[in-house]
């Protein structure tokens, strides 16, 4: 059996990274929360992370998070960013206290809405 070259393993890479950056969020972050913890988030997202990004998301102490600002971010970025945070900065990492599927839903919100709904 052969093995792949480095140079057929790197091109292999780009082509899994470009391929998982043009793929839908749908895709690529499939399951979702029940409607009640939907609502929670939704209610996080505004309250939470717009005491930083404001209440509208279009910026404050933290960047905008808009769909349109947020156009160029890839989901798996978005993810990393909600979960892990940023060291140094006001983001704090939020995979303590958010599931998988939590942080996928609000990846999902970011990238369709442009602001969240009222509560």
């Amino acid at each position: 059996m052969k093995t792949l070259a480095a140079s057929q393993l790197s091109i292999l890479a780009v082509f899994l990274c470009l391929s998982l950056s043009a793929a839908p969020v749908s895709w690529v972050f499939a399951s979702e929360p029940d409607s009640n913890r939907q609502q929670e988030l939704q209610y996080l997202l505004k309250q939470d992370c717009g005491s930083c990004h404001g209440l509208l998301l279009k910026g404050g102490l933290g960047p905008p998070l808009r769909a349109q600002d947020l156009k160029d971010k890839t989901p798996a970025y978005l993810k990393q960013i909600i979960s892990k945070g940023i060291p140094g900065s006001a983001m704090p990492p939020w995979e303590n206290l958010l599931s998988d599927s939590d942080i996928d839903y609000l990846v999902q919100l970011l990238s369709t809405q442009s602001s969240p709904s009222t509560q």
